[in-house]
C-alpha cells in the first residue's frame, strides 16, 4: 500500500515541479539581461536596471561578499512580471558589473546591488527598501510627469488616500514655481509633486498668500515660508518624512541627507510588556505634542530590535532603551537614566540641544580605523555564513600560500647556502688555476676492515678484464 501511494505521489510531486519551474522561468523571462549594447540602446527605453556582482568562475553563482544580490534576485523578477503585466513603459532589466564594469563604472555603480532608472540622459538612483511594492511604486514616480496637475477635488482627495506625504504647487507661473520644478528634479526619487489651482484645495486649507507650496502629511497640512524655512529644496527635504516613523536601515541613511538628529525608541514588537510599549509611547507623544518645538532639528520613530543598531553603533544595546543619532557624522547619545516619561524625554532633547549630554562615536580617525576593522570582520562572518567552502578557498588558499613560504624562508637548509656560495666562488676562478696536490691516504693496517667500501667498477668494465 506504502509503495501504491508512493508511485501515485511521484506524478504530482513532478506536475508541481514542472509547474514551478514553468512559473520561474515565466518571471524570468520578463527581466532582461543585459550586455555591452545596452550602451548604445538604452536611450530608446525608459530602464530600471539592477546591477548586481557574480564571481569571476565560469558557474556564475553570485559573489559570496554580495549577499543582498542573491536575496534581491526573486524580488526583482516579480518586479518584472507585474510591470509587463501592468502595461508599464519601463523596461526591466539586470546587468552584471563584474563582467560588464566599465559600463558600471560609467553610471557610477560603486556597491551591490545597485538599482537604477534610467530616463534619457538622466539616472536616478534607489535607496527605499527592497520590496516589490516600493521598487515599483519608485518606477512609476519617476518614470511619469515630474509635475503631476491636480484638476479636480476627487482627484485631490484620491491623492491624498494613496499618499502618506505629497507636495502640492498652488498658483501660477512665478519665480516659486520655477524652483519647485527644480526641486522636484532633485528629489522625485522620494516623494511625489503636484500642481493645483485655489479652487481644488479642500476647505480647510487657509492661505495667506499666493503662490504657495504646501505638504500634505500626518492628516494635515504645513506651508513653505521662505523667510523662516530657507532654502525650497532644503525644506522639501526635511519635510519628506512624516513626523513618526517606523525606521529601518534605509530610513536612517536617507534621513543623513537631512541634517537631522533622530530619536528611536529601540524596542522588541514581539514583547508585549509595559517597558516596551511605554517607550515607543513616549517618542509618538513628544513627537506629536513638541513638534513646533523640535520638528527642525528632530526626527522621531521606533526600531524592533536592536540588531542594525549594534552594527551601527559598534556597540551592543540593551532592549528596550532610547538613543538619539547624528546620521551625518555617527555620533550617538544615551541617557544614563531611565526615562519615565514624556518630561524626561524632553529634558534629554534640551539638554543635547545645549551640550551637556557627551556624545559617544562620532567620524575621528580612531573610530574611522575601528570602523574599518569592524567592517572587514563583518564582511568574511557574513561571507562564511552566506557560503562556508566560498569563504574556506577565498581565505584559506592566499594563507594557505603565505604559510607555506614562510616555512620554507624559515627552514631553509644553512648547508644550502654554503654549498651555493663555494659554487659561485669556484665559478669566479680562473680555469688555469693549479689543481691542488692530493694527499696521499693513510695505510690502512692490516686485516682492519676498511670504514667505508670499495668503490665497485661498472659491469662492462669487469667484463674487460675477464676476457
Amino acid at each position: 500500500a506504502a509503495s501504491m501511494a508512493a508511485r501515485r505521489r511521484g506524478p504530482a510531486l513532478r506536475f508541481w515541479a514542472a509547474v514551478f519551474l514553468l512559473d520561474l522561468a515565466f518571471c524570468k523571462g520578463h527581466v532582461e539581461d543585459l550586455d555591452d549594447s545596452f550602451k548604445e540602446n538604452r536611450k530608446d527605453d525608459i530602464w530600471l536596471v539592477d546591477w548586481f556582482s557574480l564571481s569571476f568562475f565560469p558557474n556564475k553563482f553570485y559573489a559570496p561578499w554580495c549577499g543582498h544580490c542573491k536575496k534581491l534576485e526573486p524580488i526583482w523578477n516579480e518586479v518584472g512580471l507585474e510591470m509587463k503585466s501592468l502595461g508599464s513603459p519601463v523596461k526591466v532589466g539586470k546587468m552584471d558589473a563584474t563582467s560588464y564594469s566599465s559600463i558600471a563604472s560609467e553610471f557610477g555603480v560603486r556597491g551591490y546591488p545597485t538599482i537604477k532608472l534610467l530616463k534619457g540622459d538622466l539616472a536616478y538612483n534607489y535607496r527605499g527598501p527592497r520590496t516589490k511594492d516600493d521598487i515599483i511604486e519608485f518606477a512609476h514616480r519617476v518614470s511619469g510627469a515630474l509635475i503631476r496637475p491636480l484638476p479636480s477635488q476627487q482627484m485631490f482627495e484620491h491623492m491624498q488616500k494613496r499618499h502618506r506625504v505629497f507636495f502640492v504647487y498652488i498658483g501660477g507661473e512665478s519665480p516659486l514655481k520655477e524652483k519647485y520644478i527644480d526641486a522636484a528634479s532633485e528629489l522625485i526619487v522620494y516623494t511625489y509633486f503636484f500642481s493645483a489651482s485655489e479652487e481644488v484645495v479642500p476647505a480647510y486649507v487657509t492661505l495667506k498668500e499666493m503662490p504657495a507650496v504646501l505638504v500634505f502629511k500626518d492628516e494635515t497640512y504645513f506651508v513653505y515660508d521662505e523667510y523662516e524655512d530657507g532654502d525650497l529644496s532644503s525644506w522639501i527635504n526635511r519635510e519628506r518624512f512624516q513626523n513618526y516613523l517606523t525606521m529601518d536601515g534605509f530610513l536612517l541613511y536617507e534621513l543623513g541627507d537631512t541634517g537631522k538628529l533622530v530619536a528611536i525608541a529601540v524596542i522588541d514588537e514581539k514583547n508585549t510588556s509595559v517597558e516596551h510599549t511605554r517607550l515607543k509611547s513616549i517618542i509618538q507623544e513628544v513627537a506629536r505634542d513638541y513638534r513646533d518645538q523640535f520638528h527642525r532639528d528632530f526626527q522621531f520613530g521606533h526600531m524592533d530590535g536592536n540588531d542594525y543598531i549594534n552594527t551601527l553603533l559598534m556597540d551592543e544595546l540593551k532592549v528596550p532603551t532610547v538613543v538619539v543619532l547624528n546620521t551625518s557624522n555617527q555620533q550617538y547619545f544615551l541617557l544614563d537614566r531611565q526615562i519615565k516619561n514624556a518630561e524626561d524625554m524632553v529634558q534629554f532633547i534640551n539638554n543635547i540641544l545645549d551640550g551637556t549630554v557627551d556624545a559617544q562615536g562620532g567620524d575621528s580617525i580612531l573610530q574611522r580605523l575601528k570602523r574599518i576593522v569592524f567592517d572587514a570582520k563583518s564582511t568574511v562572518v557574513s561571507i562564511f555564513r552566506s557560503s562556508p567552502l566560498m569563504g574556506c578557498f577565498l581565505f584559506g588558499l592566499p594563507l594557505g600560500v603565505i604559510s607555506i613560504m614562510c616555512y620554507g624562508i624559515c627552514t631553509a637548509d644553512a648547508d644550502g647556502g654554503y654549498i651555493e656560495e663555494r659554487y659561485e666562488v669556484s665559478k669566479n676562478e680562473p680555469d688555469d688555476s693549479p689543481e691542488p696536490a692530493e694527499r696521499p691516504e693513510p695505510p690502512q693496517p692490516r686485516g682492519a676492515a676498511s670504514p667505508l667500501p670499495a668503490p665497485q667498477e661498472p659491469k662492462d668494465v669487469l667484463e674487460k678484464k675477464k676476457d
